[in-house]
């Protein structure tokens, strides 16, 4: 899989909606509520080109009854996939284009460091900056690496969370 950081692109909202909007058809009442989040889902924040979506749930364990209907959308179906209690698809193989997060509605700790994390990056210009130039040389220093990638951005990332989790509670 090659590691590509790219501007920020005005139709990532968009192309959002797009899917958010599928996915509504297949889950229906199951579907709590859904979110843009990750690096495409902030203005002017260079990104991996992957649109990546929460899901909140009324219970995570049906999810599994509406496997076929992903499929059918173009996602592989990946379990937890690393994260205790949630369910992960992503879509478009090794030029991924979509990742899907999804959590039961009551799984707050995990729904809150996603929706803080991106909302902090919008209301702060020089981190999410500071952010995207890291990002963008990481990818050109491990253009097929993604494990490299990741762990080079990961000390960033975590003090971006803490700072942003703190930033979500002061501003409640």
């Amino acid at each position: 899989m090659n590691i590509t950081v790219v501007a920020y692109d005005p139709n990532w909202p968009e192309v959002y909606l797009q899917e958010e909007h599928a996915i509504q058809s297949i889950l229906r009442d199951e579907l709590v509520n859904s979110f843009h989040i990750g690096s495409t889902s902030v203005p002017n924040l260079q990104a991996k080109p992957i649109i990546d979506i929460l899901l909140v749930v009324n219970d995570i364990n049906k999810l599994v009854d509406y496997t076929a209907h992903f499929e059918e959308l173009g996602y592989e179906v990946m379990g937890e996939f690393g994260i205790a209690g949630r369910r992960y698809f992503r879509k478009g193989g090794d030029e991924r284009t979509h990742q899907i997060h999804a959590f039961q509605y009551d799984h707050i700790q995990e729904i809150e460091r996603h929706l803080a994390f991106r909302d902090y990056l919008r209301q702060n210009p020089d981190i999410c900056k500071a952010y995207g130039e890291l990002k963008s040389k990481l990818a050109e220093h491990y253009p097929t690496d993604i494990d490299g990638y990741s762990v080079g951005k990961d000390d960033f990332v975590k003090k971006i969370e803490k700072g942003a989790l703190k930033w979500h509670w002061h501003h409640r």
